[in-house]
């Protein structure tokens, strides 16, 4: 009698078992692997428009809100403001806001805005991405008595006057862009979207 008879039942038994199990491996090693291509939820609301309440923003005061990992300015401009704007189209590489990769066609306009006395504008410099800072101050030294405020970038020396158009002279070669928004209600903005103004 031969001792070498192979068990087919076993055989079999033990190749479904190992199967099945190296299947179940496979499937613990994939899921996150996959899913690892999904976008996060994190990544898709980068992109989502965000609301900003303006009910607080003071005459001449600027709130900061993140949309698409980016800074945007809202700042509720006076009336001498927007006034004085007229007086830097001298001084400003494109006052008209003839560029208009830096704006919607709704904010071609001097105050580059939907509504005059508010300005909405993504914080980031067009030379190199840095980040301006707000100066709404008159005349300070370090900028010149010529200066009715604006932006200043401290990177590079661009300036900005208060509807975010680029002065020339400067490293930035564009104009400030204004993202794409409109009014929810009197106080709500919605950035990122372009829809009727309320």
């Amino acid at each position: 009698m031969s001792t070498d008879t192979v068990d087919e039942g076993k055989r079999r038994f033990l190749v479904t078992s190992t199967s099945v199990v190296g299947a179940v491996g496979a499937g613990f090693v994939a899921v996150p692997f996959l899913s690892s291509w999904m976008p996060s939820e994190r990544a898709k609301n980068a992109g989502a428009p965000v609301e900003a309440d303006i009910s607080r923003l003071e005459e001449g005061r600027m709130m900061t809100v993140e949309w698409q990992s980016k800074p945007v300015w809202i700042v509720r401009r006076s009336e001498k403001t927007l006034a004085d704007l007229e007086k830097n189209n001298d001084n400003l590489r494109d006052p008209a806001s003839d560029n208009l990769d830096q704006q919607p066609e709704y904010a071609k306009n001097m105050q580059r805005s939907r509504k005059p006395e508010i300005l909405v504008l993504v914080g980031i410099c067009t030379h190199l991405g840095c980040s301006p800072t707000f100066r709404p101050d008159i005349a300070p030294a370090d900028l010149g008595e010529n200066w009715m405020g604006g932006f200043f970038c401290p990177c590079h020396s661009s300036k900005f006057d208060l509807a975010g158009r680029v002065f020339q002279g400067v490293p930035a070669p564009t104009n400030l862009a204004v993202p794409p928004h409109y009014y929810v209600t009197d106080n709500t903005i919605l950035i990122g979207q372009d829809g009727e103004a309320a």
